[in-house]
């Protein structure tokens, strides 16, 4: 039990972890932008991680299988649906009504593993502390992300914020998807394929959203190689492994922290520090986390286990 408990920690921190380097590069992926064409971003983001990803577990690629290939191109998919359609709804709806949008993902995750068919094996349904958890870090994206004078007009919903809802959406799919395919296939495969794919789908859609374009400088190779790296490479490959140990509802909620982190990464680079209504977010986030994280709960199997008893 001490050892599933240690692994189950390590598993949140890694996660919490890569939460951080997302929201920590909220400053460096915002400037590069001014020279190159966002969904251009993406796919040379995903491009690029999934060479370092094939160099690393180059090793694994005689082992994938069809089943490895289908979980990897699902798993992609969400990835690539959720990346593109957030970058294009910013186009045409604000950024504040973006980032409040692509926060509901953590509404969404707990409800679509609600549903039998997408709970994966061996998992309970979540129970109060779950969804209590999830409504309190979605009132702190609202606080955090709202504008200071005057709230949202839902009067004037435009198709941007239907393309960011989307967004959101297949970001929760994508949680579900790894919690249901990360115990069933070696966490390294699916780390390359599901990012090998991203970097399809969007090479596929990039002429059909924009007119691409980049002008070449320091700030584009800076951002692109830590997006590249840390933020893709990295992060998809310990989600992967985590997801096997921590159940889909803790992940929505952990990431739920990365504005929290764009806020203190804003505060130390730009001094842009956080005021009453923001810091009143962060605090509701945390609080939504603990109440997840920290509340008792029925004893689950871990990933592995329920993948066993499927």
């Amino acid at each position: 039990m001490s050892q599933v408990m240690s692994r189950s920690m390590k598993a949140h921190l890694l996660l919490l972890a890569v939460v951080f380097v997302w929201g920590s590069t909220f400053v460096l992926v915002k400037d590069a932008l001014a020279d190159i064409s966002p969904l251009l971003f993406n796919f040379l983001r995903m491009a690029l991680a999934s060479l370092c990803l094939l160099l690393i577990y180059r090793r694994h690629i005689g082992h994938i299988d069809r089943r490895a290939v289908l979980y990897g191109a699902i798993t992609g998919l969400a990835l690539t649906t959720g990346y593109q359609f957030q970058t294009v709804g910013l186009r045409l709806t604000t950024p504040s009504k973006s980032a409040f949008i692509t926060g509901m993902s953590v509404i969404f995750v707990p409800l679509l593993v609600a549903v039998p068919r997408l709970r994966p094996a061996g998992t309970h349904a979540p129970r109060w502390n779950a969804f209590v958890g999830a409504l309190l870090a979605f009132a702190g994206i609202i606080f955090i992300t709202a504008p200071p004078h005057g709230g949202y007009n839902f009067h004037s919903i435009n198709m941007g914020d239907v393309l960011t809802l989307v967004c959101a959406i297949a970001f929760a799919f994508h949680v579900v998807a790894l919690a249901h395919f990360s115990p069933r296939m070696r966490f390294e495969q699916l780390a390359l394929l599901q990012v090998s794919f991203a970097a399809l789908f969007m090479a596929i859609s990039l002429p059909v959203f924009e007119h691409p374009y980049v002008r070449w400088g320091p700030r584009v190779l800076i951002a692109l190689a830590v997006a590249a790296v840390l933020a893709t490479a990295l992060a998809f490959t310990v989600q992967s492994w985590a997801q096997q140990i921590i159940p889909a509802t803790h992940t929505a909620v952990l990431l739920t922290m990365e504005p929290v982190f764009a806020w203190i990464t804003s505060l130390l680079v730009l001094g842009q520090g956080l005021g009453l209504r923001s810091g009143t977010g962060a605090l509701l986030i945390l609080a939504g986390i603990a109440l997840t994280e920290l509340a008792p709960s029925r004893i689950q199997p871990t990933a592995h286990e329920g993948a066993r008893i499927s």
